[in-house]
């Protein structure tokens, strides 16, 4: 693995601990990190029938090798506008259904510029789905129900999150996102 594919995987465990698992966006990440299950994959690729074709690579990963819950798809140079992301989304769930993964897997979406339809893109609820880059989070359909399952009101974590990152505010979000940058620039200089 090169620098900048440990700087990708670096930032993002960033993001990870420090907004994610630190404000509960999603509480059941911190067990699946601490447990080291969560595969950080970079795709450089540009072109989509090659992001495609890793999204199913790593649909085969998953199916074969059960010590990884879960990947975490990042795209190093692709899908920065997130209009064109959000097409590449449309195509790979519908890939997944294709190739009979439907209930199987299912795809979480991040992206830097994230925004909810109907929602302002300075609204600080798009934080729960900001990140670092452009990625897709392929999780277990098996993973979720047993989480979700002994998880109290997991229906309410999406109302609970927007509450809370309106609470924190824009610079507060705007700020935690960035510091995800910086902390491993800084940390990469020693």
């Amino acid at each position: 693995m090169d620098n900048k594919d440990q700087q990708l995987i670096a930032t993002t465990q960033t993001w990870l601990k420090s907004i994610i698992i630190e404000y509960s966006i999603c509480p059941f990440a911190k067990r699946e990190l601490e447990r080291r299950s969560i595969r950080f994959s970079i795709d450089h690729d540009t072109e989509i029938e090659s992001c495609l074709l890793n999204l199913m690579l790593e649909c085969d990963r998953l199916d074969t090798d059960s010590s990884i819950e879960t990947t975490l798809l990042i795209y190093d140079n692709a899908y920065t506008a997130f209009d064109d992301y959000l097409d590449f989304l449309e195509l790979a769930e519908t890939l997944l259904i294709e190739q009979g993964y439907e209930g199987v897997y299912q795809l979480a979406s991040f992206h830097p510029d994230y925004c909810f339809e109907g929602s302002e893109p300075d609204d600080p609820a798009n934080y729960t789905n900001r990140s670092p880059y452009p990625m897709l989070h392929l999780l277990r359909e098996t993973s979720i129900e047993q989480a979700v399952a002994t998880y109290p009101y997991p229906e309410n974590i999406p109302q609970r999150n927007i509450e809370l990152t309106r609470e924190l505010g824009l610079a507060k979000m705007q700020a935690l996102l960035a510091a995800c940058y910086t902390n491993n620039m800084n940390r990469l200089r020693k």
